[in-house]
């Protein structure tokens, strides 16, 4: 794994000088053919994320998420706007970035053991030894508290353990960017908060750009230095909301701060005010969560 650590203290984007972004989505607009003709999902959505900085997106079912997530890392090629990467636009995905999905039963290899799991991906660098390749797999999997683990299978382990694998195969490949998408919804709420805290942990100790998409309102506060909110019709920026809070995160102490409570406030009311304003009421079940949960109606 990469040992350039740095400090353990997270600075917010005010805190940093300003620089080139990490990732610059300029102008993105996707469109999908339809049996009406087609439906555009985003348009002109514009997002610069900085070095080392942790930004959640946040938005109603539906309103183009994932599809976001995809374009930025190359899987989906957005039908107007670009996304770029330290400053040169992506047509596919770039080397130095992972993506961690949801469903880490279908992500995981069920006739591979754990290390051959987290190893997988490290096959298509021809540079690294056997050797090497073990060694980049047990350190990842050391950083996520899995190294008893290595010769079990992903159905011999519990739902949060399986996730961890899916983390460490991310971290094996020692990535400069992570993205995530709601990782955490196919566990237990106690599980969730666990691996929110390992997750936060690992960014802080490799220093990466990090972009999560949850709809758990809690969530985008407690682990994000910004949170991006998205709405209308078609989907662009509804709002970009600062999260000032103190670095060192706790799952009890943060989340009892008034500046905590304010922020979830602020994030769940700007959610709902563009869901309301597209016709899309709560009781559909397909509003924002504030607690740790999956959206019943989560399809974006």
């Amino acid at each position: 794994m990469n040992n350039a650590l740095g400090s353990e203290k997270r600075a917010h984007l005010s805190d940093r000088p300003v620089s080139p972004p990490k990732i610059f989505v300029d102008g993105l607009a996707m469109s999908y053919a339809t049996s009406n003709g087609s439906r555009t999902v985003l348009e002109n959505v514009k997002i610069d994320i900085q070095v080392h900085e942790f930004v959640s997106i946040v938005g109603y079912s539906g309103a183009g998420k994932t599809t976001l997530l995809r374009c930025i890392s190359g899987l989906e090629r957005p039908t107007a706007g670009s996304v770029q990467f330290d400053g040169k636009a992506i047509s596919g995905p770039p080397e130095k970035l992972a993506l961690i999905f949801q469903d880490y039963g279908r992500s995981l290899f069920p006739w591979l053991r754990v290390l051959d799991n987290v190893m997988l991906p490290l096959r298509a660098n021809k540079k690294m030894t056997a050797k090497q390749r073990a060694a980049t797999a047990m350190a990842a999997l050391d950083a996520v508290g899995l190294s008893e683990a290595v010769r079990q299978y992903p159905w011999q382990l519990s739902g949060g353990m399986q996730q961890r694998v899916a983390i460490a195969r991310g971290l094996a490949c020692e990535p400069e960017v992570l993205l995530m998408d709601e990782p955490f919804a196919s566990v237990d709420a106690q599980t969730r908060s666990d691996l929110e805290d390992l997750v936060l942990g690992i960014c802080r100790r490799y220093r990466m750009t990090t972009i999560l998409v949850t709809h758990d309102v809690d969530e985008s506060v407690y682990m994000s230095d910004r949170v991006v909110v998205l709405g209308g019709r078609p989907t662009s920026i509804a709002e970009f909301i600062e999260v000032d809070l103190p670095a060192g995160r706790d799952q009890v102490a943060t989340k009892s701060l008034p500046e905590f409570i304010a922020l979830r406030t602020r994030v769940l009311q700007a959610v709902r005010s563009v869901r309301h304003a597209n016709g899309r009421p709560d009781r559909d079940g397909g509003g924002p969560t504030t607690v740790a949960g999956r959206n019943p109606d989560a399809g974006d």
